[in-house]
């Protein structure tokens, strides 16, 4: 049961660094920038995405432990890691996981002032918070914690899988200010979400009762609300086949929809200095088809059952409790409805300022008007993402290097819960309008990324059209 619970957690989610990518933000040669910032500056008059190929987006991440700390081979106990690392967390860490992968992407210069970018995206998103009192319940029991609570509420947990459908707007408003908006559809695949939920349990010392313990449940309400399950619930010989068409089915609009939108902007303080900022995914979806809710509540108290399991009496038979669970499900009701919910985006935020220096002289064209460059620029970024519980954040730094017309590195640094030093590296280059990049963070977990408490890694092919 304990290794059970652990493989459940640190088997799912030892993969993913987060859903920032601060690599490639306001890199304004790559068109990726515009995702996460619609105000980017951009110099380029067009770009078109190679189906499937322009940007492959992996993370994960722990924040309280690594696959490592639980299943290391040194000769210890693992009932003692399990309990070691269970203590060791807190109801705040989390896990999580994000992917996104770009099916179709382009993007072309209007006039002077506006470029226009669209495509489609998938994208797989799951989150969960530690629900440290459930994880010690379900590992130790309640013999040795008496008169303690253990709060349901904890548990709290979302993951989605997606088809976005976009559509953005870059305009140069002047010489200094660069806005931009981006609108969404969402066409979802999936769904699942547990937020919001209440619940006491504590189990009492009551010599004067019955039995030598007094349990109460207090305001239990534990909903978990699914979308894009039910047809594989009511079949049984489920193929690859049609995982696959309902998969299709879904990113084509047959399933759930929602709605949704960016929203960013450049401004350049100096010659050198430009402030950026944006918010992603200010959007909804509407959970409507093959939906299915459960819920669990109620409250109780009870003075007949021993604390976890009953212990044998002075005759050494077992004390009779199975009569009391007829009294608990009274009192603990247990629904299924089909009622559609509605769900947020876990909506992100970006800021940074960036200072650029080393003049950058390119190859003289008499015919075309070229723009002070730079082949130094030193940025930071502030990151966020919005979860049920509040803001997640990341702080970035970064020396980005322009080696000359065609190829340009970014070294980054940053800090953020799952760790203190986690250094990315960002290489793009391009042969003619062919473009090529990639980047990782957190790039000294790599070569054993069981000890990892995350790491990133995304890549991307495209043709680029500059003037």
């Amino acid at each position: 049961m304990r290794t059970y619970f652990w493989l459940c957690f640190l088997g799912i989610f030892h993969l993913a660094y987060g859903q920032h990518q601060p690599l490639l933000y306001n890199v304004d040669d790559l068109p990726q920038a515009l995702m996460l910032n619609p105000g980017s500056q951009v110099d380029l008059t067009g770009h078109i995405g190679l189906p499937f190929l322009s940007q492959i987006h992996v993370s994960a991440g722990t924040s309280g432990v690594s696959i490592y700390d639980i299943f290391r081979d040194d000769g210890s106990d693992i009932n003692a890691r399990i309990r070691d690392a269970t203590h060791k967390m807190n109801s705040y860490d989390h896990f999580m996981i994000n992917e996104q992968m770009e099916i179709i992407t382009l993007g072309w210069k209007i006039d002077q002032k506006n470029y226009l970018s669209a495509g489609i995206y998938q994208e797989l998103d799951l989150f969960s918070y530690f629900p440290k009192d459930l994880a010690i319940l379900a590992n130790e029991g309640n013999n040795d914690y008496m008169n303690q609570t253990f709060d349901f509420s904890q548990v709290a947990f979302t993951g989605e899988i997606m088809t976005v459908y976009h559509l953005g707007l870059n305009h140069i408003f002047n010489d200094k200010l660069s806005l931009g908006v981006r609108t969404k559809l969402y066409a979802g695949v999936a769904n699942v979400e547990s937020t919001g939920n209440t619940g006491l349990f504590t189990t009492y010392n009551n010599q004067q009762g019955t039995n030598y313990y007094r349990h109460v449940v207090e305001n239990m309400n534990f909903r978990l609300n699914i979308s894009g399950f039910e047809r594989f619930q009511e079949e049984t010989d489920i193929s690859a086949k049609d995982v696959a068409t309902h998969m299709l089915k879904g990113s084509m609009f047959g399933g759930n929809i929602g709605v949704g939108a960016d929203f960013g902007l450049s401004y350049q303080l100096s010659e050198r200095f430009v402030a950026t900022a944006s918010v992603l995914d200010l959007g909804m979806m509407f959970q409507r088809k093959d939906v299915e809710n459960y819920l669990y509540y109620g409250s109780y108290e009870t003075e007949e059952v021993e604390p976890l399991f009953p212990e044998l009496d002075e005759n050494d038979q077992a004390i009779s409790y199975w009569n009391v669970f007829e009294e608990i499900e009274a009192n603990l009701k247990d629904e299924t409805l089909e009622e559609a919910y509605t769900t947020w985006r876990p909506a992100k935020f970006n800021t940074g300022i960036e200072y650029s220096f080393g003049r950058f002289y390119p190859p003289c064209d008499c015919l075309t008007e070229t723009k002070v460059s730079y082949k130094n620029r030193l940025g930071m970024n502030l990151s966020g993402v919005k979860r049920p519980r509040g803001l997640i954040y990341s702080f970035t730094s970064y020396w980005d290097r322009k080696i000359n017309e065609t190829q340009r590195f970014r070294v980054a640094h940053t800090l953020d819960h799952f760790s203190m030093l986690s250094l990315g590296l960002m290489y793009s280059a391009r042969i003619n309008k062919f473009n090529f990049y990639i980047a990782a963070n957190n790039l000294l977990a790599f070569p054993d990324l069981g000890e990892a408490h995350g790491a990133s890694i995304q890549m991307g092919m495209q043709l680029l059209f500059k003037d």
